[in-house]
């Protein structure tokens, strides 16, 4: 299968390129970014050695559902997907924090409680807590966004007092931040899931705080199921869940959590296929739609025609 890990394109008007971990984003006449989802993978801000069938695809159509479905009650950077990955949008200057929400101790967020700590990016959380249980009311937790290495917590007076986002607009971040994960909350019990952290990464266009990127995706939210949930947390059992988090303790349990000295594990093929099979049954379930799988014969040459043709249409 030729997966899509890499793009080497040249559009007319391309003004700058950039590769992040996943993506890979093409700048257009300085006022239109053309956003890539790749089937490549990281964690603990890792890019791991093998790609993953589809999970481009799944990133992608989940990020242009959630964009389409939130649109009209906070303004977004997306305006059409030509290419089950590709999706084109008004280039923002991006603030340089990623704004996490948590409605449940999980994650991180339980990793650093469980060490003994009770306050995570200024905020504190009260004592008696397990692993998985909701929190009394979400919390935002942002992290700095580094290009390379690990993405650091910072607390709401550390962003504002360094001048990284002025204390208006990382109101208006926080703001939006609460709106969505309402709203993705709602749409995900709607299918029978429990959203429980996000993030969220925001820009400025032309003065107006923006959504960007993606959105509710596998990769950027955890997702468990609402069915049995209650049980499970009183029988102190593992949640049933839909997200990355079980390839990070896949990872974790072969010792790897990209700290200095450590190596990344060699990925089987039952693994990858179960990575695959994650992505695309988490897609199905929160979106209601079925998930038509990308004939991946020729999909650089096709999706660079489209991504053309788009253009040429603005």
């Amino acid at each position: 299968m030729n997966l899509i890990e890499k793009t080497n394109f040249q559009f007319r008007n391309q003004t700058a390129y950039y590769k992040g971990k996943v993506r890979e984003v093409y700048t257009i006449n300085n006022t239109y970014m053309v956003m890539i989802a790749t089937d490549r993978i990281s964690a603990f801000d890792v890019i791991l050695p093998r790609a993953i069938p589809y999970k481009g695809q799944v990133l992608n159509q989940t990020a242009s559902y959630f964009l389409n479905a939130t649109k009209a009650i906070v303004p977004n950077w997306f305006i059409h997907s030509p290419d089950e990955n590709v999706s084109i949008g008004y280039k923002c200057e991006p603030y340089k924090i990623e704004m996490v929400v948590r409605g449940y101790l999980a994650g991180h967020a339980w990793r650093t409680y469980n060490s003994g700590l009770r306050t995570i990016c200024g905020v504190k959380m009260p004592d008696g807590l397990i692993e998985n249980d909701k929190l009394p009311a979400p919390i935002f937790t942002p992290t700095t966004k580094s290009a390379h290495g690990h993405d650091l917590d910072i607390s709401t007076e550390e962003i504002t007092s360094q001048g990284i986002v002025s204390a208006k607009e990382y109101e208006a971040i926080e703001n939006y931040a609460g709106v969505l994960f309402d709203e993705g909350s709602k749409m995900a019990n709607k299918q029978g899931l429990i959203l429980v952290d996000t993030k969220y990464e925001f820009g400025n266009h032309h003065g107006t705080v923006m959504l960007m990127d993606e959105i509710h995706t596998p990769d950027s939210s955890r997702y468990f199921y609402l069915e049995g949930f209650d049980e499970r947390q009183k029988n102190n059992q593992p949640q049933k869940q839909l997200s990355k988090e079980f390839l990070r303790q896949w990872l974790i349990e072969n010792n790897f959590q990209g700290l200095e000295g450590q190596t990344v594990p060699q990925m089987d093929d039952d693994i990858v296929n179960a990575v695959t099979n994650r992505y695309i049954e988490l897609y199905q379930t929160i979106t209601g739609l079925p998930f038509i799988h990308r004939n991946y014969d020729g999909a650089l040459s096709v999706m660079e025609q489209k991504i053309i043709a788009a253009l040429q249409s603005f």
